[in-house]
């Protein structure tokens, strides 16, 4: 079992930057793969950038590359997700995850945070 808290989020204006962490606890975190998604109302859970073991492989999603970077810290059981030129479409609520493999049909994953909410006003 993994446990994750989000923690980070706010509310920027376009252009402004938010730098989002997700601490983890229980099983063997290096063992897993781990992800922050997003969801807007309305909207399915969508995958926005996600890294593997070590940082072996990441994944970043096309309307986030240039802006959004992920990272993790082993040491500190603990991942990132930087945050760039924001704009209002980045408005959604955040979620960490964990996995044993990367997907990007949120479905397929199986632990969660409780997610933190982003908001960028135009």
């Amino acid at each position: 079992q993994v446990q994750l808290v989000e923690s980070g989020g706010g509310v920027t204006q376009a252009g402004g930057s938010l730098k989002l962490s997700c601490v983890a606890s229980g099983s063997t975190f290096t063992r897993y793969e781990v992800g922050w998604f997003r969801q807007s109302p309305g909207k399915e859970r969508g995958l926005v950038a996600a890294m593997g073991w070590y940082a072996s492989k990441t994944y970043l999603q096309d309307s986030v590359k240039g802006r959004f970077a992920i990272s993790r810290d082993n040491a500190k059981n603990t991942i990132y997700l930087q945050m760039n030129n924001l704009n209002p479409e980045d408005t959604a609520v955040y979620y960490c995850a964990a996995n044993k493999g990367i997907y990007t049909d949120y479905r397929e994953w199986q632990f969660w945070g409780q997610g933190t909410q982003v908001t960028v006003s135009s």
